[in-house]
C-alpha cells in the first residue's frame, strides 16, 4: 500500500476499526513530499541504528528499514503495534517495543543499542519532554529529525532576547545546533492536528558549548530563573533556594564576573552563560 495516500490509509484503518486517537496525537503523515524532506534531512548510512518514536501505520518506517542497518520503533498503541508486526513481519532489521516511549528508559535505549538517529513524528503532547531526556543522555545520538508543534519548534530555536527564547532553548542548545528546516501544514496529516508543526534538525555540537561541573545544578538554576523571567538576575538569586546557590559568595560579583549585570532578565542571557553561571555558583 502507498502509506501516504489519504484513501488507502482511511480504508485500512476503517479495516481495523481503528479511530485515530488525539490524545496519542495519531495524525498520520499523508504528504509525500514531506517524507522525502524527512528522510532526505535524516542523512542516514548503512550502518546507522535508528530510533522511531509512535511510527503509526509505518509511513517513515517503511523507508527507514530500507536505509539503516537498524531501526527500532516504539508504539503505544497496541492495534497499531499489531498492524505494524504483520505489516513488517519480512524485515528482521525492525525491532518493535510496544509501550509508551515516556516509561521507556530512553537514555538507557540509546546507549544500549547504540543509536545514532532518531527520526519521528513526535506525540505533541509528550515529545519536548522525550527530546529533552534524549538530548541529556550521556549517549545523545549525533542526529535527531522530528516533527513538533511549530510553538515547540520556535522555543527550542529562539535565540537570546527574542520572545520565545526560555528554559528548553537552553536545555536544547547547550549541546546542538537546531534549525526549522520546514513550516509543515495541517494537511499534510490524517486528520489535521488542531496547530501547525515543524520539522526540525538537531545536530550534535563535538563538545558541549559549556563543560558543566554539575548538569542537575544547571537544570535547577535555569529551572528556578526561567520560573521568574521577568525579574532582575540580582533579585532573582537573592531569593534562591540551597539548591541553586550553594555558595556564600557575593551574587553580583558572580555575575559580574561571567559578564552578566545584575540587572538583566533571564531571557537576555546567552547559552553559554547559563553553563559559567551554574559553574561558578556550584561548590560540587
Amino acid at each position: 500500500m502507498k502509506r501516504t495516500r489519504p484513501s488507502e490509509i482511511k480504508a485500512l484503518l476503517a479495516d481495523r476499526d481503528i479511530l485515530p486517537s488525539r490524545v496519542l496525537g495519531q495524525n498520520f503523515l499523508i504528504d509525500h513530499n514531506i517524507l522525502e524532506i524527512i528522510l532526505d534531512s535524516a542523512h542516514l548510512a548503512a550502518e546507522d541504528t535508528v530510533l522511531e518514536i509512535g511510527p503509526g501505520l509505518g509511513v517513515l518506517t517503511e523507508h527507514l528499514v530500507k536505509r539503516a542497518e537498524r531501526v527500532i520503533a516504539i508504539e503505544k498503541d497496541p492495534r497499531l503495534a499489531a498492524y505494524l508486526r504483520e505489516a513488517f513481519a519480512d524485515r528482521p532489521n525492525l525491532t518493535l517495543i510496544e509501550g509508551d516511549a515516556l516509561a521507556q528508559d530512553l537514555p538507557g535505549l540509546l546507549s544500549d543499542e547504540a543509536i545514532s538517529h532518531v527520526v519521528s513524528n513526535l506525540p505533541y503532547s509528550s515529545g519536548t519532554r522525550m527530546l529533552i531526556e534524549m538530548i541529556h543522555a550521556d549517549a545523545r545520538p549525533l542526529r535527531l529529525v522530528v516533527m513538533l508543534q511549530l510553538d515547540v519548534a520556535e522555543r527550542l530555536t529562539a535565540a537570546p532576547g527574542s520572545k520565545a527564547y526560555g528554559l528548553v532553548s537552553i536545555l536544547a542548545q547547550t549541546y546542538y545546533d537546531i534549525v526549522i528546516r520546514k513550516s509543515v501544514s495541517a494537511t499534510c496529516f490524517y486528520p489535521p492536528p488542531d496547530v501547525r508543526s515543524a520539522l526540525v534538525e538537531f545536530f550534535r555540537l563535538p563538545q558541549a558549548r559549556v563543560a558543566l561541573h554539575n548538569q542537575a545544578h544547571w537544570q535547577a538554576l535555569t529551572k528556578w530563573c526561567f520560573s521568574q523571567r521577568r525579574k532582575q538576575m540580582h533579585t532573582i538569586l537573592q531569593r534562591a533556594p540551597e539548591t541553586v546557590i550553594s555558595q556564600t559568595e557575593s551574587v553580583d560579583q558572580a555575575l559580574r564576573d561571567i559578564g552578566i549585570a545584575p540587572d538583566q532578565r533571564p531571557e537576555s542571557i546567552p547559552v553559554e552563560k547559563w553553563g559559567e553561571l551554574s559553574n561558578r555558583l556550584c561548590s560540587d
